[in-house]
């Protein structure tokens, strides 16, 4: 029996065209660079480990989970210790997605409609703009003061008022740049949307900074949260804090049993520790004031504030695709944003890691400086 012809790729690309919607085709997938063997300074990930003792308890707990059925559908007893943890205010709701990005995806896909617009700042969390385009939206980024990164209030109200965008979505602090917006800014663009408007404080826990206590204030806004900065990037837990009026409507579009039952039990268990999580929080937040300052005597630089666990710095114009390439040839992995638009040229960004690992990045850079 012979086999089946496979069809031409010819034929496979005629049906791509076909089918797949331009805007789609035109996107690159979300890359993550391979680190195997690299110190990984990338992804803004927390550094640190669980002490041995606080595994095995966790990995008793875990031995108590049923696999055979499946999890809480609304992850009640998980949203108690979130709320208490994040400090969501009396009488708002809970919507819990696997990573912020699901919760992302799931407001984005409830307002849209042709002809509708999200709008950011740009440069931002780089997912917005591909959330957005999946989704039907289309995207809007306003320029953040190239000065300083800084919000423009005006650029931005002027933006509002044009297009009359259906989702706004800010970073607070912003990612890539680590800078805090005004929040008298952040509230003019709050009180001038006509639709929805998500605050992302994926970075909360180092920046001490929150509009989370705004939710009562404005009928429009949404807060999102995530675990994988606190060193739980491999649960991939988001939370969305907002009117029970809008999480109800958003819940229609989450998919059953998006949070599994380890996922919830591992939460459950880690936010019982939240000595644990704020210490290795404050070791980042007080290591990041001295990679700064380090950063700052490297001759050439330019460093930018940060409020959260990475700092974005510019190289020397025209280096810094190559310094880049160095570091990485020295074992050590930061993140190229040379290459991302105007306002980032030259531009690399560093997570705080661990001191020894803060050290060999700054050995590393001053080989290749």
């Amino acid at each position: 029996m012979t086999s089946p012809a496979i069809p031409p790729a010819a034929a496979v690309r005629a049906r791509i065209e076909h089918w797949v919607r331009p805007e789609i085709r035109a996107l690159h997938a979300y890359h993550v660079p391979p680190a195997a063997g690299l110190i990984k300074l990338d992804a803004m990930e927390n550094p640190y480990r669980w002490p041995p003792a606080v595994v095995e308890s966790w990995l008793e707990t875990l031995r108590e989970v049923g696999l055979n059925r499946y999890p809480d559908p609304g992850a009640d007893a998980l949203k108690h210790e979130l709320r208490a943890f994040f400090g969501v205010p009396r009488g708002m709701e809970l919507l819990l997605g696997n990573g912020s990005d699901e919760l992302l995806q799931i407001v984005a896909l409830a307002v849209a409609a042709p002809g509708r617009v999200a709008l950011a700042p740009q440069p931002a969390f780089s997912m917005y703009r591909m959330i957005s385009i999946f989704t039907g939206l289309d995207f809007v980024g306003v320029p953040l003061r190239a000065s300083d990164f800084a919000l423009e209030r005006e650029a931005m109200l002027a933006e509002i008022a044009r297009r009359r965008p259906a989702l706004v979505l800010l970073d607070y602090p912003n990612n890539p740049t680590g800078g805090l917006f005004e929040p008298e800014t952040v509230r003019a663009v709050i009180e001038a949307a006509p639709g929805l408007v998500v605050v992302d404080e994926a970075y909360q826990i180092f920046s001490g900074a929150t509009l989370m206590d705004w939710l009562h204030d404005h009928p429009n806004l949404l807060v999102l949260r995530t675990l994988s900065k606190l060193g739980l990037a491999g649960l991939r837990l988001g939370m969305l804090a907002g009117r029970p009026e809008w999480i109800a409507e958003l819940d229609k579009i989450r998919l059953p049993y998006n949070i599994n039952v380890l996922t919830q039990a591992s939460a459950e268990f880690a936010l019982r520790h939240r000595a644990m999580l704020e210490e290795q929080a404050g070791c980042i937040r007080a290591d990041r004031e001295a990679l700064v300052a380090d950063l700052r005597a490297c001759r050439g630089l330019t460093v930018y504030p940060s409020r959260a666990n990475f700092i974005l710095f510019r190289a020397p114009a025209g280096r810094g695709g190559a310094i880049f390439a160095g570091l990485r040839e020295r074992g050590v992995l930061i993140k190229n944003l040379d290459g991302a638009g105007e306002a980032l040229r030259d531009c690399l960004r560093v997570t705080v890691g661990t001191p020894a690992e803060n050290r060999a990045f700054l050995t590393a850079l001053a080989a290749v400086l």
